[in-house]
């Protein structure tokens, strides 16, 4: 198995702040002896637990590289024990190009783990995560937002785990980041997942869904920020108390809090993000696009609980999440 060809700009285990790239070489037409440059912050201080604190696994995404830039530029080595190291675009192309996955292969960050040495450039990325970052880690916190197609209430989230001692360490670090909801996800779809990696090398892991609709808001910007300093302090790397507001607490305990489209057309949301459903209550309506005299197809929820996601643009396709309804614990 080749090496992998990433090669950090700044070091990894010496103390003090260091900003740089994570360079991965990347021949091209415009630039033949070219690199992707994927910026990294390392903040160290002495011996102790290291967090990996990662940002635009999705490039739409983004409260956690608002978020994490601005923890890169205001942690000081002194506030902490042990080391945080910040990326805060972990795909790095698709950020800057502002779609959810690479421009270059159209790789999906989030479904390539664990990535190959030699394989694209999203596969690079991820394997030098999988086999240099991930190891050295004790907690990860990976942002996430819905994007430009779909919008969230604002959540932390653990996922089910056959491993429940490492499921509870999880949830205690979800309750610890403090968004206005907390959840206990069944993820549909966990092959090639940054998450199913990060759980299998039996890391304390903690994901998010922040809004969505491919921007951010200063409300969703401020959770973030609260939310990757309180992680920090409940993992011991970083001093002072935690920031506690109350927090509802879901779980997603399965398919049936998903709602997904079998129609192109027009969306309409029948409920705000938030409201409370009942069972068979009509949840989005899809109107034809093409013609006026036809009545919309009612979608109504497969079970009752609080509407956490809905789909973003006002067109739909057939396939399209419309709405995800999650249970109160």
């Amino acid at each position: 198995m080749p090496a992998n060809p990433i090669v950090p700009t700044i070091p990894l285990h010496e103390d003090g702040a260091h900003h740089g790239f994570l360079r991965l070489p990347y021949s091209r037409d415009d630039s033949a002896w070219g690199s992707v440059m994927i910026p990294i912050t390392v903040i160290r201080n002495g011996v102790g637990p290291t967090a990996l604190l990662t940002g635009a696994n999705h490039g739409d995404e983004y409260e956690g590289p608002i978020a994490l830039m601005e923890l890169a530029v205001t942690l000081a080595p002194e506030e902490i024990e042990g080391r945080v190291i910040i990326v805060p675009a972990m795909n790095y192309p698709a950020f800057r190009a502002g779609t959810r996955t690479s421009p270059i292969d159209r790789g999906n960050m989030n479904r390539s783990f664990p990535g190959s040495p030699s394989g694209t450039v999203t596969e690079k990325i991820a394997d030098y995560f999988q086999t240099v970052l991930l190891p050295e880690a004790s907690i990860v916190l990976d942002f996430h937002s819905g994007g430009r197609t779909l919008d969230f209430i604002p959540f932390a989230s653990a996922h089910v785990l056959e491993n429940k001692e490492q499921q509870a360490a999880c949830v205690a670090a979800v309750e610890a980041f403090n968004a206005p909801y907390s959840m206990i996800m069944l993820e549909i779809d966990n092959v090639g997942m940054y998450d199913t990696s990060v759980e299998d090398q039996g890391k304390v892991f903690v994901t998010t869904e922040l809004g969505g609709g491919g921007t951010s808001t200063a409300r969703s910007n401020a959770i973030a920020k609260k939310g990757v300093r309180n992680v920090l302090k409940h993992a011991g790397i970083l001093k002072g108390e935690l920031e506690l507001e109350p927090s509802v607490m879901l779980d997603m305990p399965d398919d049936d809090c998903f709602v997904f489209s079998q129609h192109d057309g027009l969306f309409e949301a029948m409920k705000n993000l938030g409201d409370p459903v009942e069972k068979d209550e009509v949840i989005a309506r899809v109107w034809p696009a093409d013609r006026t005299g036809v009545p919309p197809i009612a979608y109504v929820a497969n079970r009752s609980g609080l509407m956490v996601s809905r789909h973003s643009p006002g067109l739909v396709k057939s396939g399209d999440c419309m709405a995800v309804v999650a249970v109160k614990i």
